[in-house]
């Protein structure tokens, strides 16, 4: 749960990928040869964004301003947006070599290389340049920070996030990425006095009251009292089942999505993590009917997961890698 990137929650949503169509429909017989070529030239260009209309105004407005860097920044991150993430790396290289002395060039690069899945190359981008301008942006180490946890280096996250702080020791977001980092090493102490001083900042803050609530999983009624302020009460037992599962605290986990269920039934994230608990521990996703819940909760249960997994399984499975 981060404020400068999107935490990747596995286990709080299930989400599926968006593919783009690599073709153009045509009405028109098949071309060939050089013709053929050109057509698909021509498509690629639309494949990326060429239509896109804050795009075109973007790549005229740079051709009369080549030395605008905030135009350059623009395009970058629109190619970003609209998924062309090798587009968006060849412009940050360029801008790189146009303004080598920008920090914010060199997280758009890094955060380019990091959409195309090479982290290492993000990470190693950022700290070339954080070692050659240590004061220039507290959010290049913050980037440095993220993209070392997303490579599960802990230790080497920590000291990144540590040195965004040394430079604004009063913001919230960085004290929360910081505050993640050590939940994650399992430093849950030092974790709930981060995240405490992040909520002290910004009470506002979702992603640092979802971490503190993770951090407070073994305390329930306080771990829900956090995850209460941020969602509906099927969403607050959820996120505490999803603390409960990294912990393979499976039966316990059950009875939060049970909970879960006798608010909202038709859930996607609580479903999902029912049937990852059935998964994790071999037993069926079935659930005990509370008082308040449906009748017909175990029917619509059994549907979920025909619906998850194409046939009801019996079989005990470990936990994925």
């Amino acid at each position: 749960m981060r404020i400068l990137a999107p935490a990747a929650a596995a286990l709080l949503l299930s989400t599926g990928c968006v593919h783009r169509s690599g073709s153009l429909g045509s009405s028109t017989a098949p071309v060939a040869g050089v013709t053929a070529t050109f057509h698909r030239h021509i498509a690629n260009a639309v494949d990326a964004g060429e239509g896109d209309l804050a795009i075109a105004g973007l790549r005229r407005k740079l051709a009369l301003e080549p030395a605008n860097l905030a135009v350059r920044l623009q395009l970058i991150r629109r190619y970003l947006e609209l998924g062309f993430a090798d587009l968006a790396v060849e412009h940050a290289r360029l801008a790189v070599e146009k303004f080598p002395e920008s920090a914010e060039v060199h997280i758009e690069l890094a955060r380019s290389l990091r959409a195309l899945g090479l982290r290492r190359q993000a990470a190693e981008t950022l700290e070339s340049f954080f070692r050659e301008h240590p004061k220039a942006s507290a959010e290049v180490p913050a980037w440095l920070g993220i993209i070392r946890d997303e490579l599960g280096q802990w230790p080497q996250g920590e000291a990144a996030h540590r040195a965004a702080l040394a430079l604004e020791p009063n913001k919230a977001s960085l004290l929360n990425n910081l505050g993640y980092n050590l939940l994650r090493q399992g430093r849950l102490e030092e974790a709930r006095q981060v995240l405490e001083r992040a909520l002290s900042l910004n009470p506002d803050s979702r992603a640092a009251r979802n971490n503190l609530g993770t951090v407070l999983a073994a305390q329930r009624e306080a771990a829900l009292e956090q995850f209460r302020r941020t969602g509906d009460p099927a969403t607050a037992h959820n996120n505490l089942a999803c603390a409960l599962i990294e912990q393979g605290r499976y039966a316990e986990a059950r009875k939060e999505l049970e909970i879960a269920l006798g608010y909202n039934r038709n859930h996607p994230a609580v479903l999902a993590n029912l049937k990852l608990v059935a998964e994790l521990d071999g037993q069926p996703p079935s659930v005990s009917v509370r008082k308040g819940q449906p009748k017909g909760i175990s029917r619509v249960l059994r549907a979920a997961w025909r619906s998850f997994a194409g046939v009801e399984k019996t079989e005990s499975r470990g936990p994925s890698p």
